[in-house]
């Protein structure tokens, strides 16, 4: 194993995680299993649109998107299962089914759904499946009352609209307290920074199937039938469009990973050191509460932090920057973000580079708040890479961290340090 693979998150979070998605699964099955049961025994009332909704839902399950921050989602399939939750009225009759037949419909449509998956090895993430189910049956159980109520105080149609509209929205938002409390697990983040990237991550697509349930609900009741097609296909169109948009992020992230290596094959740092000191960098930023297009920019700042080295007349041997002189290490850091800045697109990852170099405080004065939190992080972990490598030595480990702590006076932000000293320490391969 070496140095990258022990700083990922194992044991401890591995099993947190697991643990989270566990407890939604559990709860999941539980309202799955007594909506069953309670479908079989009252029947399945006005069973052509429900199987509508079902083969709407079954579609959707089967077109699953993933999303950049590795998220899987399938909006198609959330949005047929809301607009059958909240579903007062289909082709001038009223919806008569139960709370428990939403979530029966939806359960049984996305197994359904994903058996092609399944069968091909692409199982989806435990929660995803889990939070499908019990934000639907949140808003199943929160609508259908309601719309009981509503009916019986004579309630104008505005009015049930504006039911509708919140009822997705809160479920929209159970889902994703749910992924954050699961990503928080799995990650170490703090659980309300990885909620504010879960709703901003979410924004602009949950947006999109909030707005189709309603739509579908709403023009049920005129277009009937053809309610279905018409949005399914208003959904499938905006899926693709953010499908496109993963497609070139990902591109984007492998392109940077290659010109990373660019240092590595001209023997000026040594192999994997820039995935290291990437993998850690962000690893330190998650627990230390980063947001997520923070910890994108450190990533690819992590990744070309020594992409000035090729500047150098004589590679500095093993690439070890901590052993350079000051004037070197500023040289390849000036270097590095003046290449980074002529994408024109990258000027925050310019900006970190081209910090690095600078230490958390000089004597005799305060720390420099004005060096971004994640040059202080590179800076930190690249020292301790350039010490350790890839070496499985728990002596060298323990040095290279008593050294960073020693340097914690001027050199090293403390907090930074001591994060990523819980990180290294609490790995069972980093045991000393």
């Amino acid at each position: 194993m070496t140095t990258l693979e022990a700083v990922r998150p194992r044991s401890g979070s591995h099993e947190a995680g697991l643990t989270a998605s566990v407890l939604l699964a559990v709860a999941a099955l539980i309202v799955t299993v007594i909506s069953l049961c309670a479908t079989a025994i009252g029947g399945v009332r006005q069973p052509l649109i429900a199987l509508a909704f079902g083969v709407f839902i079954g579609v959707g399950a089967f077109l699953r998107l993933r999303l950049p921050g590795d998220r899987e989602v399938w909006p198609v399939a959330t949005a047929g299962a809301l607009a059958y939750s909240v579903l007062p009225w289909f082709g001038g009759v009223k919806a008569e089914h139960a709370a428990y037949q939403a979530v029966t419909v939806t359960a049984v449509a996305m197994v359904l759904g994903m058996i092609p998956h399944v069968i091909a090895s692409r199982l989806p993430a435990l929660d995803l499946v889990s939070r499908q189910i019990l934000s639907v049956a949140l808003a199943a159980f929160l609508f259908r009352p309601l719309w009981v109520y509503a009916q019986g105080q004579s309630f104008p149609a505005w009015q049930i609209s504006l039911i509708m509209v919140a009822v997705c929205i809160l479920a929209l938002l159970a889902d994703a307290v749910m992924a954050s409390v699961v990503r928080a697990a799995k990650t170490r983040a703090p659980f309300l920074r990885t909620l504010g990237d879960e709703l901003q991550a979410g924004l602009g697509l949950n947006s999109a199937v909030a707005a189709t349930a309603v739509m579908i609900s709403m023009t049920s009741s005129a277009m009937a039938y053809w309610s279905l097609p018409v949005f399914a296909l208003q959904m499938v169109l905006v899926q693709v469009a953010f499908k496109r948009y993963a497609m070139i992020r990902s591109t984007y992230r492998q392109t940077i990973r290659a010109l990373s290596r660019v240092t590595e094959v001209g023997g000026y740092t040594e192999t994997g050191h820039a995935r290291r000191v990437c993998d850690i960098s962000l690893a330190v930023g998650r627990e230390m509460g980063m947001a997520e297009t923070d910890l994108l920019n450190l990533e690819y700042a992590a990744l070309m932090h020594d992409i000035g080295q090729l500047s150098l007349d004589d590679p500095i041997p093993g690439g070890a920057t901590v052993v350079a002189a000051p004037y070197q290490q500023r040289q390849i850091a000036e270097k590095g973000a003046d290449v980074i800045v002529q994408t024109g697109v990258l000027d925050e990852v310019a900006r970190i580079v081209r910090h690095i170099p600078d230490p958390y405080r000089r004597p005799q004065e305060a720390a420099d708040l004005s060096v971004p939190l994640g040059s202080r992080i590179i800076r930190a972990v690249n020292a301790f890479d350039d010490l350790v490598g890839g070496s499985l030595e728990g002596s060298r480990r323990y040095e290279a961290l008593e050294r960073l702590r020693l340097g914690m006076v001027y050199d090293f932000d403390p907090k930074v340090v001591e994060t990523l000293s819980r990180i290294v320490e609490r790995n069972t391969s980093f045991a000393m």
